[in-house]
């Protein structure tokens, strides 16, 4: 069994097999990364995206109403944004869902700079909280690890690492450790991208995957601080059809083998990112399957973050799938859903409520529950709950539920960072997994 502590459960939500299993407390979180993501706040207001309340911060304080989430923290760089980050919240949460209580401890002190800050955040939580990673991808490899080796539960924005040895060196920490790593891979609840992998399971052979995905030219203004720079977009758009695809096709033995990469330039530098900065990044991998090699396929994932500002979509993202038996073909970035505002000044608009419902309920109350968005951080704090509750052993439970887990992301990353190297060495990067499960780039 872990050595993380069993605690009690809070009023607001009964136990459930209360005579069999332990009770467990609800769950103390910390958001590391203060940005569009998790609080919505960007250069000084509200974001310009469809996140414009973010997604962690308000899924948390909502989890926390529900009783599922105790204590919440948030730790940045810069302590300065704090006051401003407070009333963004207390205006477009607080005052739109019934008084939903936005506070939250803070690191570092609102008159700090500390780029270290994440340790001091992390150092105050007890064995068997939890994390949640939304920075630079760089940063989330000695994020990661100073948490698992501090017994803490871990949340990671996609992709997890940018190289297959860290994601590797994180399996075997929290197996060490005995903690929960959990990456946000938020598509597989879309309904019907969940939906579409149920399906493929009755359709044969994997043979062909084609996908895209997309987000407007203003995004490089929210990222232009590391974009290219830390990361590509590749690794920030392509890592959600690489995850589906492979978490479509690995249950009929099917391994990528070999990678290689193509990227588009001019667009992004032209508007003051870094030179080295890719506009539009498509990699080719080639599947086998393990048990009959003369059984291959070709997967196709391209990702592009200067598509037109005023696409009506905030992100396009679709796929077609092959298999020996029949296809499938997804468009999820129109969903029937459409609003012309004269405010807006760029026509029509096609939102996407499934992802996150900011609509309160008739009471008043944020009313969206059941967003896939909200449904993937959920999913991550009942498995920490989980293992809290029982112990380690419930850490091969989860991974065998077929979550996202680092156990169950290795392929994404080991591509990704191909993908990376067949750009920069101007080659086709090989992958190997042996036997015994063991991973390498070659």
């Amino acid at each position: 069994m872990s050595d993380l502590p069993s605690h009690t459960v809070a009023a607001s939500e009964p136990a459930q097999n209360a005579s069999s299993q332990p009770e467990v407390a609800p769950l103390d979180v910390l958001m590391v990364g203060t940005g569009e993501y998790t609080t919505g706040f960007v250069g000084g207001g509200a974001s310009g995206s469809d996140k414009k309340v973010g997604v962690v911060g308000l899924t948390m304080f909502d989890l926390r109403r529900r009783g599922k989430v105790g204590k919440l923290s948030m730790v940045g760089t810069s302590g300065q944004k704090y006051p401003a980050i407070r009333e963004h919240l207390q205006k477009n949460i607080t005052n739109v869902y019934n008084n939903l209580d936005t506070s939250f401890e803070s690191y570092p002190p609102n008159d700090t700079r500390d780029p270290n800050a994440y340790k001091t955040a992390i150092d105050a939580l007890a064995p068997g909280s939890a994390i949640t990673i939304f920075t630079p991808d760089t940063t989330h490899y000695p994020i990661a690890l100073y948490a698992i080796e501090r017994k803490i539960h871990v949340l990671i924005t996609k992709p997890a690492v940018k190289t297959l040895a860290h994601h590797l060196a994180l399996l075997a920490a929290a197996k060490e450790h005995g903690v929960f790593v959990y990456i946000e891979h938020h598509k597989r609840y879309d309904p019907a991208y969940a939906d579409a992998r149920y399906k493929a399971q009755k359709l044969g052979d994997f043979n062909y995957f084609y996908s895209y995905m997309s987000q407007p030219k203003s995004q490089l203004e929210t990222f232009k601080a590391w974009a290219g720079v830390d990361s590509d977009i590749s690794y920030y758009l392509n890592s959600h059809h690489i995850d589906i695809c492979e978490s479509m096709v690995s249950s009929f033995g099917y391994t990528p083998v070999k990678v290689s990469a193509s990227a588009s330039k001019g667009v992004a530098v032209s508007l003051g990112c870094d030179p080295i900065t890719e506009d539009t990044i498509s990699l080719l991998v080639h599947w086998v399957k393990k048990d009959d090699p003369s059984k291959q396929a070709t997967g196709v994932y391209t990702a592009s973050w200067t598509a037109p500002q005023k696409a009506g979509v905030h992100s396009n993202q679709y796929f077609h799938y092959m298999a020996k038996n029949g296809e499938i073909r997804i468009d999820q970035a129109k969903r029937g859903y459409d609003v012309a505002d004269d405010s807006l000044g760029n026509g029509l608009m096609w939102y996407n409520p499934f992802y996150m419902k900011y609509a309160p309920d008739e009471e008043g109350n944020f009313a969206g529950q059941g967003g896939y968005g909200y449904v993937s951080f959920e999913k991550f704090v009942d498995g920490c709950r989980m293992v809290n509750r029982e112990g380690t052993a419930a850490l091969e439970k989860l991974d065998q539920r077929g979550l996202p887990t680092l156990r169950n992301t290795i392929a994404t990353t080991a591509i990704l960072e191909a993908g990376r190297r067949a750009i920069d060495e101007n080659r086709e990067v090989g992958i190997k997994e042996s036997e015994e499960g063991v991973w390498e780039l070659v």
